[in-house]
């Protein structure tokens, strides 16, 4: 029969071990989030310059097409 205080040992270790476990995968998840930021922010901020640098362009104006009916209309008049 294993004693209690062996258990309580056993028991702590393995609390030990499990928190060591989660602290490591969340400073992991953390710097992945942290590196995520700082690439978006960098992408965000070079595509603010990129549109400051270079105004929007006008959209083109489009040539009307003539319409079917209107054509028929000057072919038969």
């Amino acid at each position: 029969m294993v004693s209690r205080t062996a258990a309580t040992s056993r028991e702590a270790q393995t609390n030990k071990a499990f928190q060591d476990i989660v602290t490591k995968e969340r400073n992991e998840r953390d710097a992945k989030t942290a590196r995520l930021k700082a690439l978006r922010l960098a992408r965000d901020a070079e595509e603010a310059a990129q549109a400051k640098a270079a105004p929007a362009k006008a959209p083109a104006a489009k040539k009307a097409a003539p319409r079917k009916a209107a054509a028929k209309k000057q072919a038969v008049g």
